[in-house]
């Protein structure tokens, strides 16, 4: 039914090509499972995946997921669950998906529904390789750190996660165990919200460490130095970002998409992101963003999250902090 490649030098994930058009949901879910544990990057070829196949695929292995809150895209089911991607043409920087925020998904998944004609490639890499693949006074640099997402409120956040629009300073110090921030009211009252990951990580299937967070899309794309920042409060110096994004451009592979491939991306170890659109009429690309029915407990994580309960929605800010890249 299939025939299964799997990764090699310079091609760092799995390919499954059909070779009956057989359909994606008569695969073994357990063999693609300990495909994905090993590997963390799978492409489907061949099977001519719709909406509705991509949908049932994508329930086989989630139990919720989430709304990338960004502007510029659009539900294209009718639980919008499933999206699609930004509506723009320049390149993207390389990230994991949302890792802005502290519920980062497990899985990234991209069905194409329509070819591009040219460019328009999906580029992702191994964040492992990437960590290997620093140079040592950049790897040293990050080992042991932590980097911390600092960003602004709004009425609505603090509503959802506090209860309050208007929060004293006593709920500020102590949200609700449900709540992924931490809160502090600065001098001239403006409440900023935080959370911090580890600089280098461990994937939740792997042992890495590895380089997976947003500070490639902020720096290159964003042009912001100050998000995350160091666990002291620093910028991350361009010097190392650099670097790191040299070693990035060296490991990372573009995949040009047919219609009805399918990438399915471990979120915790992969990062993605794009060449530029030079064909945005033709180019259809749906997304889903989901949490494991068979993921591992993350530390980092607080108990029993929303996002792992039901299909999630964060509150959506307001478009002057949109513009601002938050």
């Amino acid at each position: 039914m299939a025939t299964i490649t799997l990764p090699h030098p310079g091609h760092p994930l799995v390919l499954v090509e059909s070779t009956e058009r057989g359909k994606l949901q008569e695969m073994d879910r357990g063999d693609l499972i300990a495909l994905y544990k090993s590997h963390g990057a799978i492409l489907f070829r061949g099977f001519d995946a719709d909406l509705s196949q991509f949908h049932a695929f994508a329930q086989q292995f989630c139990s919720s997921s989430v709304v990338n809150e960004s502007p510029g895209r659009t539900p294209l089911d009718r639980d919008a669950t499933i999206y699609s991607v930004d509506g723009g043409t320049n390149a993207f920087p390389l990230h994991p998906e949302l890792s802005r925020e502290p519920w980062k998904p497990d899985l990234a998944m991209f069905g194409c529904l329509a070819a591009p004609g040219a460019g328009g490639q999906t580029t992702l890499c191994d964040g492992i390789a990437l960590a290997r693949a620093l140079p040592a006074k950049v790897r040293e640099g990050l080992s042991g750190r932590r980097l911390i997402y600092i960003a602004a409120t709004w009425p609505g956040l603090l509503a959802y996660w506090l209860g309050t629009a208007t929060p004293s300073d006593e709920e500020l110090l102590h949200p609700p165990s449900s709540c992924p921030y931490e809160f502090n009211r600065l001098p001239d009252g403006q409440i900023i919200r935080h959370f911090s990951r580890p600089a280098l990580h461990r994937p939740m299937f792997a042992e890495g460490p590895a380089f997976g967070n947003f500070l490639l899309f902020a720096r290159f794309n964003n042009g912001r130095t100050d998000f995350p920042l160091l666990d002291d409060l620093s910028c991350v110096p361009d010097d190392w970002m650099q670097a790191i994004k040299a070693a990035a451009d060296g490991l990372t592979l573009a995949v040009s998409w047919q219609a009805g491939d399918v990438l399915m991306l471990d979120n915790t170890r992969f990062m993605h992101g794009r060449t530029a659109i030079l064909d945005p009429a033709a180019r259809q690309i749906a997304s889903y963003f989901g949490y494991l029915n068979f993921a591992e407990p993350d530390p980092e994580e607080i108990a029993d999250p929303i996002w792992r309960r039901k299909p999630f929605q964060p509150p959506r800010p307001p478009p002057q902090l949109l513009q601002r890249g938050r």
